[in-house]
């Protein structure tokens, strides 16, 4: 008797193993392999793939195992400076729907945005038409000068910038982040690119990876809504200076466990514009305020090792401390301040910027409406303030 169940237990076993239908495997894909992002720079041949907007852009499509039954997906990102010594903004994105009308078209003037999809002289920032905005998978923002200014024997005056508590500058920079939320968006034929704001012919190298550990998790459904990121064919975003953003969608279904996803970061204006100054952002959804905050780090200090060539200036300070008898004494000194140190509207040089979460409950079919608010301030000449926002929608069937 014992020695059948024995036998019944290893052809369990055994069918387990070998039924595929019972099992999900994990997976990581190469999406990009240190690919050239510049602009009117080098450039290298992409499989499936290709440069928009002289090399700022690139996009690829690459095939991804379907999982019946969910899975969680993690994205990394690893950036390196090849010349462009400065700050720059980028993003991840997915064309969700590459049958409907996206930038892409505009970017090679197959079409233009439609009306309905922008806002005063702001176009394609959000869904409208026929058009759907890009999805951002995830927001990231170049360090000063990591990788090429890292060596200090080819630049030799980086040295000076250094702080004695940074042993060495990093060569590189990565970040990982959970987007399990996209898993639908991510999986099967995608269409993905990457987009980088440098305006250098040198600019940076950009490798990507999506890991799926093939867990089970529920299915999601996901609506991008708003993308202010000017990838094509747009300028900079002051739009909220003027106006709040609106954006309004139809939902055929009810809506189960419904959450908006919000990114935001300010930008530009110099010392005293948008970059550098805590601004309010509020975000309603169908009239109710489900997000007030002004966005804000201020912890920028601790990714120097990742800024070599960031502009340094000399900032008098006081300090209590041990002279050499062992004598805590108050003593002025003169400490580095890096440009990478100041805290920043939603970001820092060298970080990725994480969505805020807002949980909306369950949603009837029907019309609905996100409006998004930001005390922004206007371009004024070379002082570009904009807000780089977006939303999209996740929920369950």
């Amino acid at each position: 008797m014992l020695k059948s169940i024995f036998k019944k237990a290893g052809f369990l076993v055994l069918g387990l193993v070998i039924n595929p239908v019972l099992a999900q495997e994990a997976k990581t894909i190469s999406v990009f392999d240190e690919v050239p992002l510049n602009f009117n720079g080098e450039k290298t041949e992409i499989t499936n793939g290709e440069y928009l907007q002289s090399g700022r852009i690139i996009i690829k499509k690459i095939n991804v195992p379907e999982y019946p039954k969910g899975t969680d997906v993690k994205v990394k990102v690893t950036v390196k400076s090849a010349g462009d010594r400065w700050d720059k903004s980028g993003s991840l994105f997915v064309i969700p729907n590459p049958d409907k009308l996206d930038f892409i078209d505009v970017a090679k003037g197959n079409a233009e945005y439609p009306k309905a999809a922008g806002q005063d002289k702001y176009p394609g920032v959000k869904l409208g038409g026929d058009y759907e905005p890009a999805l951002e998978v995830l927001r990231f923002m170049t360090p000063f000068g990591v990788g090429y200014y890292s060596d200090e024997e080819k630049n030799p005056n980086i040295e000076y910038n250094r702080p004695v508590y940074v042993p060495k500058w990093e060569e590189e920079v990565a970040w990982e982040m959970d987007v399990s939320q996209l898993e639908s968006e991510l999986t099967g034929e995608i269409l993905i690119g990457a987009w980088i704001d440098t305006w250098t012919p040198e600019g940076y190298k950009i490798s990507v990876e999506l890991e799926y550990s093939g867990r089970e998790l529920s299915k999601k459904l996901v609506k991008p809504l708003v993308n202010t990121v000017y990838y094509a064919g747009q300028k900079h975003p002051d739009l909220f200076a003027f106006n709040p953003l609106k954006a309004e969608f139809q939902l055929p279904e009810k809506a189960k466990n419904a959450k908006l996803y919000y990114i935001t970061t300010g930008h530009g204006g110099h010392s005293g514009g948008d970059e550098f100054i805590k601004l309010r952002n509020t975000v309603k959804f169908d009239s109710e305020t489900v997000l007030e905050t002004i966005p804000w780090r201020d912890d920028c200090a601790s990714f120097r090792r990742f800024n070599p060539s960031s502009g340094v200036w000399i900032r008098k300070d006081s300090a209590r401390a041990y002279n050499r008898q062992g004598e805590r004494i108050f003593s002025e000194v003169q400490e580095r301040l890096a440009s990478s140190d100041l805290s920043r509207s939603n970001w820092c040089p060298g970080s990725k910027v994480a969505p805020y979460e807002l949980d909306l409950g369950d949603l009837q079919a029907g019309k609905h409406e996100v409006l998004i608010d930001i005390d922004a301030t206007p371009v004024d000449g070379d002082k570009l303030n904009h807000w780089l926002v977006t939303a999209y929608l996740v929920y369950e069937k």
